[in-house]
């Protein structure tokens, strides 16, 4: 709990299932309890919505309804009051949002946002300000004529990549905004502003337009990475004014003003509370881990996602790039795997009696390298790369149908890992005295795994991040925007890796990255390339 008279940072994440708040004190000392506060979509059962979204009849389309956002919000901020939560010390706020998520504000909203009744419920009052009711998300897969489209009028889908940090990707807010312009073309017509979901949570916040940040506005295909502008090639194809629309991108550390006067009056914020720039909630993990330069985070869910800080960016046809959320002259990487745990635990419960103790010591009784065997496991169609089947090669490179058990264990782990480590160095990870790997999800917990994972990528693995890296994210870069100007952000990081240190979990053996993983990727690699895409 907070020390008397300390100042509060709330942090808000607008996720695809819930709106979650978490609140640090000036120590970054987290205020749990009552006050770790979220409300579940789906439990708002009026907008009819599975897992916080709406899939359309074409199989294809994914949207959720913009207002049900807003009135969970209301809830939440309830939930607070309720709790006699003292927002009259809250000294910033900021937001992160689910990426790809975008807004459409109809002409004429940003006066209703000034004029707010503390009386009524936010929800109440912006029924009707949303052009597009409907906000498309990151699961939309509509919009493959606008990749092509993009891609084809904008010299290929390198240049694409290169520019604007990744190759045309359907859920990316410029081709759905393309979309709606042969669609929708009424509606996008009557639009005064379009916000991403977490530029969007912040305008609910001020009071008028926030702007979107360097970082959240990378994952458009719009913004030119290394000038931080928007790429008005790409603004031509997609959307005619779409520059007026967008308005200007900003720094993520931007203090976008202080807090609208309907959140002083109706719970008693100080008049004097700043509105950070928001960004999406894969930065705002970022800085949620407070990661450094040389650090990888590692997600071993249900999809396996993997964070790199760069400083250097040259993106490529497969991953994202991304402007870095702590510091705007770094770049923030992602790459992301839909065959994660669930094709693990498929070999576990093939080879290993789904017993993960069985399946550990398997991989244990097995040398690194896995005798020469190569295997790769795409349960389901892979973004990364675009492969799906299994695919098993000898020694020798030679395709075969099965493994041992043993075998087989190893190669679905060194496979993946190795993957992970070929992908994450074409996009500028280089191993450093200093590099660390943060993982989290359920493999974490089996050191077998973080051993493999350890020497793959000759980094030591640490464990214990936090679940909520995306609202904390949201809560440090508040507290951070306004410190002394200038200050670096790792003056934040430095500050909560000793309130919550992390564990170290398994050390690198240098020897068998070098001896036996750094030639066994060229071999992956060489492979990666031959199996056959459905791109």
């Amino acid at each position: 709990m907070a020390e008397s008279g300390s100042k509060l940072y709330l942090g808000l994440d607008f996720s695809t299932q819930q709106i979650k708040a978490t609140i640090i004190d000036d120590s970054l000392e987290l205020l749990l309890g009552d006050f770790d506060t979220s409300v579940s979509f789906d439990d708002l059962r009026q907008y009819n919505t599975s897992g916080g979204v709406i899939r359309h009849e074409d199989g294809r389309t994914v949207t959720a309804p913009t207002i049900m956002w807003v009135e969970a919000l209301d809830i939440l901020l309830n939930k607070l009051k309720s709790l006699n939560f003292p927002f009259e010390k809250v000294a910033g706020i900021s937001s992160s949002g689910q990426q790809h998520g975008s807004v459409y504000w109809r002409k004429g909203s940003e006066e209703v946002l000034k004029s707010l009744e503390p009386s009524q419920t936010l929800a109440s009052q912006l029924q009707s300000v949303f052009s597009i009711p409907q906000s498309p998300i990151w699961m939309d897969s509509s919009t493959t004529e606008q990749c092509k489209q993009l891609e084809q009028q904008c010299g290929g889908s390198l240049v694409v990549a290169k520019k604007t940090g990744s190759r045309a990707y359907e859920r990316f807010t410029g081709n759905q905004i393309a979309k709606l312009n042969i669609v929708d073309t009424v509606n996008l017509r009557d639009t005064e502003r379009i916000s991403l979901v977490s530029s969007f949570g912040v305008t609910l916040f001020a009071g008028n337009y926030a702007p979107i940040d360097y970082s959240d506005g990378s994952g458009m295909n719009l913004l030119d990475i290394q000038s931080k502008n928007w790429w008005q090639e790409a603004l031509d194809v997609c959307c005619p004014n779409l520059k007026d629309l967008l308005g200007e991108p900003v720094p993520s550390n931007t203090v976008v003003g202080n807090i609208s006067d309907y959140y002083v009056k109706k719970y008693g914020f100080s008049p004097d509370c700043k509105i950070v720039a928001g960004t999406g909630d894969n930065p705002s993990s970022l800085a949620g881990m407070t990661l450094q330069e040389g650090d990888v985070e590692v997600s071993l869910g249900t999809s396996d996602t993997v964070f790199l800080w760069i400083t250097e960016a040259d993106p490529q046809l497969m991953g994202h790039v991304f402007v870095n959320p702590v510091d705007s002259l770094a770049f923030m990487a992602l790459l992301c795997y839909k065959n994660g745990s669930l094709t693990r635990q498929r070999i576990r419960d093939q080879c290993s009696n789904g017993d993960w103790t069985e399946f550990e010591q398997l991989l244990a009784s097995t040398n690194p390298g896995n005798g020469g065997c190569i295997g790769f496991y795409y349960d389901d169609p892979e973004i990364t790369p675009p492969v799906v089947g299994v695919h098993r090669f000898s020694s020798d490179d030679t395709p075969v149908d099965s493994f041992t058990p043993e075998t087989e264990v190893r190669a679905v782990v060194e496979g993946q890992f190795l993957a992970k480590y070929i992908h994450a160095c074409s996009l500028g990870y280089r191993i450093t005295p200093s590099s660390r790997i943060l993982a989290t999800g359920g493999a974490a917990e089996n050191k077998q795994i973080l051993q493999i994972l350890a020497n793959v990528f000759n980094a030591c693995v640490y464990t214990g991040v936090t679940t909520s890296s995306a609202s904390l994210g949201a809560a440090y870069r508040a507290k951070h925007a306004l410190m002394e100007p200038g200050t670096s952000f790792e003056t934040i990081g430095q500050l909560a890796r000793s309130v919550y240190p992390y564990s170290l979990g398994v050390e690198p053996q240098r020897d068998v990255h070098e001896k036996v993983y750094q030639p066994m990727a060229e071999r992956v690699e060489s492979l990666l390339a031959q199996l056959p895409t459905f791109q």
